[in-house]
């Protein structure tokens, strides 16, 4: 598959693999949870009802459910602040992330995370994280385990074209082919390190940092699941097998703001303008399934328009059971800091 991004080069090798019809569904069904989840996290946001700001994933759909397709719970995966997307991908459960959000006990870290600190033990999910780059020591730590437990396991993890400027990058990098670990580094480049673009503060290409420890790098459409899929397939695959790491460097656009209410920060300011947003908008990645979909004969309007309605009902019950939810134990900031010494 071809990327209509002049600017994005292709990989090294392209799977000719497809997803199958079963397969394809739960993409689209992925994608549009992510959405809608996002979608709801901004309106109440808008309205004054998180006690937290929140970094949304909307337009950068289809990277984390592309990669996250391939991966069972006993993998790993470290995340961002912008991290419900992955959290999600992975199969965290919904109604406990938005608890979390919402800063209730019933939430996956019982209040006590906020949004960018979502994180399931039990689906390898390892956490997302506020500081910008430390899942990349945390991925490699894993993987590291993984190849002394000797079964398979792999280990992802998602960072942003910010995080690629970062000393930890080279090192883990490095170590990671020196001891053939079993590491996916997906970098999201979104083309923005908060409010300022990547290419005032970014050298080179971001790709080529991996390839200058000869790994197998793969750069992808990240607006594009198919092509993230593909791209991820080989790269998991490889990994289990104890080929060592690989890079994907996906280019996708976040359609909101840097973090929800950060016109307040910019006080007026502009940091993009409303053609750029628009353009990326037409590229939107659910869209483009959608259509693939449709024009391929694998699903029609009307039992997508189902889809579509199941997700919205799922999100509405799970912003109902964070509302029901009781707020956050502060104690529990004196006995959730060492382990074996719950509440």
């Amino acid at each position: 598959m071809g990327t209509s991004d002049s600017s994005v080069r292709a990989p090294e090798a392209r799977p000719n693999a497809q997803p199958s019809a079963a397969e394809f569904h739960w993409l689209y069904e992925r994608m549009l949870l992510i959405r809608r989840t996002e979608e709801r996290l901004s309106a109440d946001s808008a309205a004054g009802k998180l006690p937290g700001a929140v970094h949304l994933y909307i337009g950068e759909e289809a990277v984390a459910t592309g990669v996250c397709a391939h991966l069972a719970d006993r993998d790993y995966l470290t995340s961002t602040h912008r991290g419900h997307g992955h959290y999600l991908a992975k199969g965290g459960d919904l109604r406990a992330m938005v608890a979390e959000i919402w800063g209730r006990q019933e939430g996956i870290c019982r209040g006590m995370g906020g949004s960018m600190h979502v994180a399931d033990i039990s689906k390898g999910i390892l956490g997302a994280n506020g500081i910008v780059g430390a899942g990349l020591a945390i991925a490699t730590g894993a993987a590291f385990g993984a190849r002394l437990d000797g079964d398979g396991k792999v280990a992802v993890c998602f960072f942003g074209d910010g995080a690629s400027n970062q000393g930890v990058l080279m090192e883990t990098l490095n170590v990671s082919t020196l001891w053939q670990l079993p590491v996916i580094f997906v970098c999201e480049n979104n083309m923005f390190s908060e409010f300022t673009p990547s290419r005032e503060v970014t050298a080179g290409a971001i790709a080529d940092r991996a390839r200058a420890f000869a790994m197998p790098v793969w750069e992808v459409d990240g607006n594009d699941v198919v092509e993230v899929w593909q791209a991820a397939r080989e790269a998991v695959e490889r990994g289990r097998a104890g080929g060592g790491p690989a890079f994907i460097e996906a280019r996708t656009y976040r359609i909101q703001g840097h973090f929800e209410a950060e016109s307040f920060v910019l006080a007026g300011g502009r940091y993009r303008d409303d053609a750029e947003i628009e353009a990326w908008r037409a590229r939107d990645p659910i869209e483009r399934l959608r259509d693939r979909l449709i024009s391929a004969g694998v699903a029609d309007p009307d039992r997508l328009r189902a889809v579509d309605a199941r997700v919205l009902q799922q999100v509405d019950d799970a912003v109902a059971y964070a509302e029901a939810g009781r707020p956050a134990d502060p104690e529990l900031a004196m006995t959730l800091m060492f382990a074996g010494e719950e509440a």
